[in-house]
């Protein structure tokens, strides 16, 4: 099977983002660092790609200029085993300038669109309509989820 690495377009902030994600996140590392040379579009020396992994999962950023931004139709997903995980990712991603989003999503201070949720959220939004539903009403109405309000809308459903 291909191996598939997110590629991430920053403006000139990929070293920054990379060291910052791994400062995030336990068992993750800087893998790798590459330099424009002369006659590129940035100055010799500047940082073109910086690879790195997060728990394993190999990631890549690019200083790439301003040609092109990161969007919220590409996020990273964040599975929390706890409320205390969700508010510790919450925090930390939010770090520096970071927004709140709605419905679990945030933008870190570079732009990358992250979402933090529980891990069993599909467990969450499984079963009965009227469960779900009420599940997705209460998600609606927050910025970062607190499992146990959407357990409790679920359960009195």
């Amino acid at each position: 099977m291909p191996k598939i690495t997110p590629f991430l377009w920053f403006d000139h902030e990929a070293e920054e983002a990379a060291t910052f994600y791994v400062s995030v996140f336990p068992h993750s590392k800087i893998t790798h660092t590459n330099y424009y040379g002369a006659g590129a579009p940035l100055p010799e020396g500047t940082v073109l790609t910086i690879g790195f992994e997060i728990d394993g999962r190999q990631l890549v950023a690019l200083n790439g200029g301003p040609a092109h931004k990161l969007s919220p139709a590409m996020s990273l997903v964040v599975g929390c085993q706890s409320q205390d995980e969700i508010d510790y990712y919450w925090e930390r991603l939010r770090e520096g300038g970071g927004q709140e989003v709605a419905c679990g999503w945030l933008s870190d201070r570079f732009g990358l669109s992250w979402q933090v949720v529980p891990e069993n959220i599909g467990e969450l939004f499984s079963g009965s309509k009227v469960k779900v539903d009420a599940a997705f009403k209460a998600m609606m109405g927050m910025k970062k989820l607190v499992i146990a309000e959407l357990q409790r809308a679920r359960d009195a459903a």
